[in-house]
């Protein structure tokens, strides 16, 4: 019960710690003026990938790469049959590619090179590096084209919600975001590990199932919100998106710090189901194939039979 606990306690903890750092982040960028296509590309993408970044690195550095690793390609799972699914219960997702075409390609690209380092062994820090390199270069051309082409970012302030106007408010937020977020990490971490040596499950399992549902939280949160305003682009992109960043950061970052040892059952399983979810989306999007109710609890059930496999 204690395990159990500790393990509720660190994802509430990640959750809302990481919700005070994009504030408090993207409040400060606001203040010194920087340009809010960088704000919406870079500030606001980072910020919501922090709990999963927080805790891919607690688990390395604990040396359970199961939990890393597990993290990374079970939320890009639930990024699409859960963060997708549940919506469409609520609202039908309209999946229009406007724009999202690149980043499309990229996502797939990124996840199968990310599937032939795993299939070649451990995760090392070169792995790291080109994985960085690659969304550095994402980054890097987005922002170029939405400058060419006097495109605009969606606002984000859409996603941010109640940033804070005074400054001592704004250093609370970050301040308190940094503190939070490397103890919730380190409570997720413990009690999923302990949960797991109890109930004779790998961490590899856990990382797949309880870790990556509650640090995929705050994508949840907001496609059911971009459901409600009928804004499917919005629901969509905020996937292909965060796909994108827990690949070349989260485990990119990581690897470069400490190489990752890869559970067998993710290179002969799992890595497949997120290559097949992520070209579910392509699908979708391409072809602008609605996620209506019945899509949507397939979606689900899909994602259920998924949880119970993994054990």
């Amino acid at each position: 019960m204690l395990s159990i606990l500790t393990l509720i306690a660190g994802l509430i903890v990640l959750v809302f710690a990481g919700d005070y750092l994009v504030r408090g982040a993207v409040g400060l960028a606001e203040k010194l003026s920087i340009d809010p296509l960088i704000i919406g590309l870079t500030i606001v993408a980072f910020g919501t990938s922090a709990p999963e970044l927080f805790v891919s690195l607690q688990a390395a550095f604990d040396g359970v790469s199961g939990i890393a690793i597990g993290n990374v390609v079970g939320s890009n799972i639930a990024n699409v049959l859960l963060v997708l699914g549940a919506p469409a219960l609520l609202m039908t997702i309209n999946c229009r590619e406007n724009g999202l075409g690149t980043s499309l390609a990229v996502m797939i690209v990124m996840s199968v090179a990310l599937m032939a380092m795993m299939w070649f062994g451990p995760l090392s820090r070169l792995d790291g590096a080109i994985l960085l390199a690659l969304i550095a270069a994402y980054l890097g051309w987005q922002i170029r084209e939405a400058r060419k082409n006097g495109a605009s970012v969606p606002d984000y302030h859409d996603e941010v919600a109640g940033l804070p106007q005074e400054t001592w408010r704004t250093n609370v937020f970050i301040v308190g975001g940094l503190i939070g977020l490397p103890i919730g990490a380190w409570l997720t971490v413990h009690g999923a590990s302990d949960i797991a040596r109890m109930f004779g499950a790998t961490e590899t399992a856990i990382g797949l199932t309880i870790v990556a549902i509650g640090t995929s939280l705050p994508e949840l949160v907001t496609s059911v919100m971009a459901a409600w305003r009928r804004s499917g682009a919005v629901a969509i992109g905020n996937v292909v998106g965060s796909n994108i960043f827990n690949i070349g950061l989260i485990l990119g970052g990581t690897a470069v710090i400490l190489p990752l040892d890869v559970d067998p059952r993710i290179v002969s399983i799992d890595m497949w189901v997120m290559l097949a979810v992520s070209l579910l989306v392509v699908g979708l999007a391409h072809w602008n194939i609605p996620i209506k109710k019945l899509g949507g609890a397939a979606m689900l059930v899909v994602f259920a039979a998924y949880i119970i496999s993994v054990f």
